[in-house]
């Protein structure tokens, strides 16, 4: 009897730390390569490389901004940003399409976390869209399909106007 509760000891320590391993494997990899942290310093990425990386930071800030607004209330700017993210998300989507290539999953969620307080949620706005216009210029630096570089010079007109809301917003906590 004492040898059974041994092995079944054993075993339940040896699925515990293989469980462990995956969910530290899933969470690795979900924090490294997505959006425009994804995207940050790497040159030569295809057409279908750069729409992935876009759709994700969108699919990433309308994720940061429903916990936003989850926990904080319908304030203005993120309500305003957040209809836009979704528009956004659509116009990559539309690319997608039109060059054939398939939609990623939003898995958006495991990247994102509850900022603590008003101030924290502006900082990560701000943040968020400092990225995002960073992510779109070294896309703009390569050569695109005359379509896909309106729809990035657009994206990034539209990231510079949330980014200008974050940090007018932000001054109120200075």
């Amino acid at each position: 009897m004492r040898q059974s509760s041994i092995r079944i000891l054993a075993l339940v320590v040896a699925l515990s730390t293989a469980v462990a391993l995956v969910a530290f494997a899933d969470s690795a990899a979900a924090g490294g390569d997505f959006g425009a942290k994804g995207a940050e310093g790497r040159s030569g990425l295809t057409l279908e490389q750069m729409l992935t990386y876009a759709i994700q930071d969108e699919y990433l800030a309308r994720a940061e901004y429903e916990l936003i607004i989850g926990e904080y209330g319908a304030i203005r700017p993120f309500t305003n940003i957040m209809s836009a993210e979704e528009r956004h998300i659509e116009w990559v989507a539309e690319m997608f399409a039109k060059y054939g290539y398939s939609l990623p999953k939003d898995t958006s969620g495991l990247h994102v976390a509850l900022p603590a307080d008003l101030k924290s949620a502006f900082e990560t706005g701000v943040q968020a869209e400092i990225d995002n216009i960073a992510m779109y210029e070294s896309f703009l630096a390569e050569d695109l399909p005359a379509d896909v570089r309106d729809l990035f010079e657009q994206l990034k007109q539209a990231s510079e106007n949330h980014l200008r809301a974050f940090r007018n917003n932000l001054r109120r906590y200075s």
